[in-house]
């Protein structure tokens, strides 16, 4: 048996200013064929299990290139052909092929390309034929769009945000494919429209208990896998939204019927699906009026990298150092020349530094502040999801009682190493304020006594109204009144 595996990924937000190309793939992660580490990216992990299931298993595995950039806007056109037709062509090469495995987000959009994930898997058939099983791994942050659907035997998607299940996902995506080409199963994949713009973190209720709940299902009455696609917001493409997808063994009217109860109950608590958000005077009252002296942590999603934001709005931290909070810690800002600057000046100098608000009219204007160069790390890295995410060269400046972050290369909180790198104690701290959505939630939660979520004026907006769709197939919620699911395959 002969199975190709290969991951192309990035998640494109339309409206970011900051475009995306090689350099950014190489500056993120790059692994030709043969040349990944065990340890997996996001969405590599299909690689990584079928390696270690070829050596357990006795069959051949032929490894293609993996490429990962950091959420940002849209992909030149020639970055993503380039890649695409380096993956194409080790593909032609590892021909004949009973299977492939592919590892891609799920929202990539490259100039000419509104759906580049059924560009390629579209393209993957036309070189094996309809004998060969195509599994694909997805984020659920993706556009599951026809066309990809039409042209794989299985999807699956991450059922957890934040993302910790990617390696567990990529190990059913690695057994159906296998199950598949051995004949003991025959995927029918069943998908319904939910015609939803929400968030739904599985930190919390209601969707925790729905994700236990899909998860009770599978393996029962010939249901196979079920996927919940989340929708990427920020990527204003027509097939953008909420999807569920049921994959049966041949049992399509009942994957039918199922895909579309549960599209109705996820439906049924889209407004309650995000948390509720303050406004940062709000939460810092909150803390205030607590009489707390343990760690609150608050996120600032409005600024999250991992959603293609610049990473670099002033606003929360402005504000902040307005109201002259103490023991604060706040992170990451990604500012490559305040970076430089505190490395030349060195730990333990005190200098002005004109830092943050760097990128676009939504980052807020630049704060100008004296501050302490409290530590320096060179190189760093922070964990998640069994991957190390690079943050390049960093410091950790001090201005009155906030200490904050700032960092090479950009990317959003994910684990304790941002602020341990450079010897914060985070359980001393009072308040810790992230740049990140909710994957932060699994390292930085349990060191919490409580997580508050706020709003600010960053260029992700909570509310999906206020973002300016072109693209978008409407009608959609919340934009416009929806009563109606479309199934779509």
């Amino acid at each position: 048996m002969r199975i190709f595996a290969a991951s192309l990924a990035t998640e494109t937000n339309t409206f970011a200013p900051i475009p995306t190309s090689m350099a950014s793939f190489r500056e993120a992660f790059y692994a030709p064929p043969s040349a990944h580490p065990e340890r997996p990216s996001l969405c590599s992990a299909p690689l990584i299990v079928a390696r270690r299931r070829a050596r357990e298993e006795g069959w051949t595995l032929i490894e293609g290139t993996s490429a990962w950039a950091e959420p940002a806007g849209i992909c030149a056109r020639e970055t993503y052909e380039t890649l695409r037709d380096e993956i194409l062509g080790q593909l032609e090469a590892a021909m004949p092929l009973d299977g492939v495995l592919l590892g891609l987000h799920g929202a990539m959009v490259a100039h000419g390309y509104e759906d580049c994930e059924g560009d390629l898997i579209t393209a993957v058939r036309a070189i094996v034929g309809e004998k060969a099983v195509i599994g694909v791994e997805h984020d659920p942050h993706c556009h599951l769009t026809a066309r990809r659907l039409e042209s794989c035997d299985v999807l699956v998607t991450f059922k957890e945000f934040p993302h910790t299940d990617n390696v567990d996902r990529a190990e059913e995506v690695v057994d159906l494919t296998l199950r598949t080409i051995a004949g003991t199963v025959r995927p029918r994949m069943s998908v319904v429209d939910g015609r939803t713009i929400s968030s739904f973190p599985t930190t919390r209720p209601p969707m925790r208990g729905f994700v236990d709940r899909i998860k009770a299902l599978e393996g029962k009455d010939e249901v196979l896998s079920i996927s919940i696609a989340h929708g990427f917001p920020y990527g204003d493409v027509p097939e953008m939204g909420l999807r569920v997808l049921v994959i049966t063994d041949d049992r399509k009217e009942q994957g039918d019927r199922l895909a579309m109860e549960l599209a109705r109950e996820i439906t049924g608590f889209r407004a309650e699906g995000p948390p509720p958000y303050l406004t940062l005077d709000e939460a810092l009252d909150r803390i205030a009026a607590s009489g707390s002296n343990g760690t609150t942590v608050i996120a600032d999603p409005s600024d999250n990298p991992g959603g293609g934001a610049p990473g670099d709005s002033t606003h929360v931290l402005r504000r902040l150092i307005e109201r002259g909070v103490e023991s604060a810690a706040f992170g990451p800002l990604w500012d490559p020349v305040a970076v430089s600057l505190c490395h030349a000046a060195g730990p333990g100098a005190v200098l002005p530094l004109r830092f943050g608000g760097k990128t676009a009219p939504a980052s807020g204007p630049p704060i100008d502040a004296e501050v302490e160069v409290a530590a320096l790390a060179t190189d760093a890295h922070q964990s998640f999801a069994g991957g190390l995410v690079p943050l390049g060269d960093c410091a950790l400046i001090r201005t009155g009682g906030i200490e904050v972050v700032l960092i090479e290369k950009r990317t959003q909180a994910l684990g304790l190493e941002l602020f341990g790198n450079l010897g914060v104690d985070l359980g001393a701290r009072r308040i810790v304020c992230l740049k990140s959505t909710n994957h932060f939630h699994a390292a930085f939660a349990p060191i919490a006594d409580e997580v508050l979520y706020v709003d600010s004026e960053g260029p992700l907006p909570r509310d999906h109204r206020r973002v300016p769709y072109r693209n978008v197939r409407r009608p959609i919620w919340p934009l416009d009144e929806v009563s109606d699911l479309v199934r779509i395959i």
